[in-house]
């Protein structure tokens, strides 16, 4: 796949962000860790191969929260308004889907986690279902 170009922002508006990148995977996360972070029943992240972000706005609002026993979780916000924005890893970005202004080129591929979602939660589609990452 091709890089695409996307841009949001956080909901107050005080950090905007662009950033470019080929998409890796587009999922809806189920896991505990994501329902506490956004506080919905699932995540839903765009993970793109990318060298960054570009950040615009008020970038000393941003903040990155890692819980302490996760290998690989972490979050990042605008300390403003709470919204979830993009994290950055070594060569990868994680996009919250929910703070996109524009509209991806690429659909949700699956739901992961998916055997310990909350009883409330989703249900089952057309979507794959994993219950922790999948292969591939």
């Amino acid at each position: 796949m091709t890089d695409i170009n996307l841009s949001g922002q956080c909901l107050c508006g005080a950090i905007r962000y662009e950033v470019t990148g080929t998409p890796l995977r587009f999922l809806h996360c189920h896991c505990s860790r994501c329902r506490k972070a956004t506080g919905t029943g699932h995540a839903t992240n765009l993970i793109l191969k990318s060298s960054g972000v570009d950040w615009q706005g008020d970038v000393d609002s941003i903040k990155r929260y890692k819980v302490p026993d996760a290998e690989r979780f972490a979050t990042t916000f605008c300390t403003t308004c709470g919204s979830p924005l993009p994290r950055e890893g070594t060569d990868m970005v994680v996009v919250p889907a929910g703070s996109l202004d524009t509209v991806p080129q690429i659909e949700p591929q699956g739901r992961i986690f998916w055997d310990s979602r909350a009883a409330w939660s989703c249900a089952s589609d057309d979507l794959p279902s994993f219950p922790t990452y999948p292969t591939g």
